[in-house]
């Protein structure tokens, strides 16, 4: 009798622990599950990585040496044309794993609910329903474009592989004033269709005040970086959001900023890039920018934005090259090392 009455109580104890982890599971099994039936002319659908209690309390760098195996296991594209299986699910197909390696070479600046697509992967932040970060692998090749591509075709797409608690939606940005502005510029990806699609998804998303920003400043920031490609082999680029404080007039610092939509999707009070061209020899130079979502005079050089990296590691969480040894960055800024 003492021994059913102990059973009885470690398995309660069991239950009673495990219902954190019964509410992530849950999440977990609908983001995975949903690409079995969301068949349409769409791009591939993605999947989240996820990193155990014991991975994560290893190192960074053994985070990452993990999550590259992960990624490379269980992410997967579903696509319209993708062959039926006996039970009338679509085959699922393994996603391009030395892509995903290729992209990351240097490192995840951090490790939260990391999505991969085909040619960029991004940290979704779900309860601001904005990625913290989007990091792309650029060369001269990958942003000269095809002429078989036309981005007149692509629609921004709502993100069905996201939780419906999680996502943003068009009717968020309808009506609110503000653009939903590319993180992962549509024009670094448009030497694929498929490619410049994905980059339309809402998680790729973040609202962006339009006239003075995002169609003028903020695009002629992303129009130097793919030039970049033409002094680099490679250019490795991450992008996000920042929400910054500002002193209230009580003397008071204060993080304010301003959320739309029934999804509260939040408006970010800054964007950062940041940007690492990699020379013939392995060689680094990095350049950091940081622009407020304003309205921007467009005379001002894009060098008046450029901030030491460190400052946006510590005001966005992250960290950047974190598996490079730091004697191969020859400059920061402009400036050497």
């Amino acid at each position: 009798m003492l021994k059913r009455m102990v059973s009885r109580n470690v398995k309660a104890c069991v239950l009673v622990g495990s219902a954190t982890a019964v509410a992530f599971i849950a999440g977990k099994y609908y983001e995975r599950n949903t690409l079995t039936v969301h068949l349409s002319p769409q791009p591939a659908l993605p999947v989240f990585g996820s990193v155990s209690a014991a991975q994560d309390a290893c190192s960074l760098s053994a985070k990452t040496s993990f999550l590259d195996r992960l990624l490379s296991k269980n992410v997967w594209s579903i696509e319209a044309a993708s062959p039926l299986t006996e039970n009338g699910n679509p085959q699922i197909v393994p996603r391009n794993s030395s892509r995903i390696s290729q992209i990351m070479k240097y490192g995840y600046p951090s490790l939260d609910n990391v999505i991969s697509y085909n040619d960029y992967i991004l940290s979704y932040d779900r309860r601001n329903k904005v990625a913290n970060w989007v990091f792309e692998h650029l060369t001269a090749e990958s942003v000269k474009g095809n002429e078989k591509v036309d981005r007149s075709k692509c629609n921004f797409v709502e993100a069905q592989h996201v939780h419906p608690y999680f996502r943003s939606r068009n009717s968020d940005y309808k009506g609110s004033g503000y653009d939903r502005g590319h993180l992962a510029a549509a024009g670094n990806h448009k030497a694929c269709q498929q490619h410049v699609e994905e980059t339309f998804y809402l998680t790729n998303m973040a609202p962006q005040v339009g006239k003075g920003f995002n169609r003028d400043s903020w695009n002629r920031l992303e129009k130097y970086v793919r030039k970049l490609t033409k002094r680099y082999p490679n250019v490795y680029c991450c992008t996000g959001p920042l929400y910054l404080p500002k002193k209230e007039s009580n003397g008071k610092m204060y993080v304010k900023y301003e959320v739309i939509g029934s999804q509260h999707v939040a408006v970010p009070t800054h964007f950062y890039k940041m940007v690492v061209g990699e020379n013939q020899d392995g060689s680094l130079e990095m350049e950091c920018y940081v622009m407020e979502n304003t309205v921007i005079d467009d005379n001002i050089s894009l060098q008046s934005f450029q901030v030491p990296p460190e400052l946006v590691e510590k005001s966005a969480g992250l960290l950047f090259l974190n598996n490079v040894l730091k004697a191969r960055i020859q400059s920061i800024n402009g400036k050497k090392v």
